[in-house]
């Protein structure tokens, strides 16, 4: 975890150096040419700035040892700064935006020197390859933050190069383009504020389990022979690289209480060691091996779910034969128009084909992959 916040704030404080030489050799530039639009583009280099210190206070403060007021670790903050530095973006947008209008109803002359085009170009060049670098360290570290201000720097360096072409069709044309192009550079920021902004929101109300990382889990609880399968897997994030999750596994009606204690542990450990999840709780659904019957009732559930359309799973079957009671869960894909008229359809089919029993089926999120 240290090396991981050390690599971010070494990332981000050259992304700070950088943008804020370039800000002040484009600010330099843009008044010496009066260029609104090379202004607004040094405007957006200290807002990417700013944001790559939020990044780094984030970071530190996510960092922080649990305690007893948050137990799990303070991991979240980062999605909170994620939030300020979005905020802020799209703050710069909307003021580079204002300043473009009034730019454009009261225009001015713009005036480029050789010296003022190759700064911009320099600073094309030192964008794209500032971008390359954060993002990819952003991959490697898992820092959504990062990632986001790489792509931020790289989608920087195509508006830069756009406003070197807008002077060069100035020298060429006479004709002035600068203030309509900071309107659209302002534009562009906004959009970028609310993409990131949406993003974060996103991930603070919990998202799906990206399925790379569910079936990593699955596959390493399935690989254990006692298992016959893995559900209802729930995976709560506080934070980068700190997942902590649940699961129902299949196992054998024959297994001991000793033995179902071993593998659970056994199953902590290689889940931990293979994905880096922590797994507080593995429920049990016993598989029927003795009842014929059981087996067979099991499997014209399992024909009747799947003959629909839009279910994924079933499992968690159970008959209680003293109760004349059958329970089972299904899991309907949220591409079905209606999700719970799928389980009531398996329902009645089963209570028809067992009419002695009293069917129960509960429809089961679609949780992960």
């Amino acid at each position: 975890m240290k090396s991981r916040e050390k690599i971010i704030v070494r990332t981000s404080i050259i992304g700070i150096a950088a943008n804020v030489l370039l800000a002040a050799f484009k600010a330099f530039v843009g008044l010496a040419a009066h260029s609104v639009a090379i202004i607004m583009d040094a405007v957006n280099n200290l807002s990417d700035a700013l944001s790559s210190l939020i990044t780094i206070i984030g970071t530190k403060l996510a960092g922080r040892a649990p305690d007893k007021k948050h137990p799990l670790g303070h991991g979240r903050t980062e999605y909170l700064s994620a939030a300020i530095i979005s905020i802020i973006v799209l703050y710069a947008g909307v003021t580079a935006l204002v300043e473009s209008v009034k730019k454009i109803i009261h225009p001015e002359t713009p005036e480029y020197t050789k010296l003022s085009l190759v700064i911009v170009a320099v600073a094309v060049g030192v964008k794209i390859v500032l971008g390359l670098y954060v993002k990819r360290t952003g991959q490697r570290v898992d820092s959504d933050a990062l990632v986001a201000s790489g792509s931020d720097a790289l989608f920087d360096s195509i508006i830069s190069a756009s406003t070197l072409v807008a002077a060069l069709i100035f020298l060429a044309s006479g004709v002035s383009l600068e203030s309509w192009l900071g309107a659209v550079i302002a534009a562009f920021i906004i959009k970028s504020g609310i993409e990131m902004l949406r993003e974060t929101l996103s991930s603070i109300i919990g998202e799906r389990i990206p399925a790379e990382t569910a079936l990593a889990v699955k596959d390493a609880i399935c690989s254990f022979e006692e298992v016959g399968g893995a559900y209802d897997l729930v995976l709560h994030n506080y934070g980068p690289e700190r997942l902590i999750g649940s699961v129902h596994i299949e196992v054998p009606d024959t297994l001991t209480a000793h033995r179902m204690d071993e593998l659970e542990r056994a199953i902590t450990r290689k889940v931990l060691q293979e994905t880096g999840v922590i797994m507080t709780g593995i429920s049990v659904y016993a598989v029927n091996t003795k009842d014929p019957f059981v087996q067979r009732m099991e499997s014209d559930a399992r024909e009747i779910a799947f003959s629909r359309e839009h279910v994924l799973q079933l499992h968690g079957f159970y008959l209680d034969e003293p109760e004349k009671r059958v329970t089972f869960d299904v899991v309907v894909s949220y591409d079905a128009k209606n999700r719970q008229a799928v389980v009531d359809a398996i329902q009645k089919e089963m209570a028809e084909k067992y009419p002695d029993y009293t069917i129960y089926v509960t429809l089961d999120s679609d949780i992960s992959d």
